[in-house]
């Protein structure tokens, strides 16, 4: 479990860093790309507050067995996904302000 989140957490940081790595993580990045980076940043976010919220207090969806905890694991991921894009919690904005302000600081 605590691979799946570090995969998530290193696939967000080479999406805010964009096809090459340089000083500034948004450098070159459209607002586009950012808003997509702020998205998934959140969306990584979200699902580990839903693992923890949903843990083990909920009935087996999946009918219990050896593979359960992924495909619980993949939902949370797939729920925290489309509350992302539909506005979320509001941090992804926060996250992109700060992006786009790096970016001019960087450009100037």
């Amino acid at each position: 479990m605590d691979g799946m989140l570090d995969a998530q957490m290193q696939n967000a940081l080479l999406a805010a860093r964009g096809p090459a790595s340089t000083s500034r993580s948004t450098a070159g990045q459209t607002p586009d790309q950012i808003r997509k980076t702020a998205e998934d940043f959140e969306a990584v976010f979200l699902s580990q507050m839903m693992e923890q919220m949903l843990g083990e207090t909920t009935e087996s969806s999946f009918g219990g067995g050896p593979g359960e905890n992924a495909f619980k694991s993949m939902l949370n991921e797939e729920y925290a996904k489309v509350m992302a894009k539909a506005g979320g919690i509001g941090l992804a904005d926060s996250v992109m302000r700060e992006m786009l302000a790096m970016q001019e600081q960087g450009g100037a």
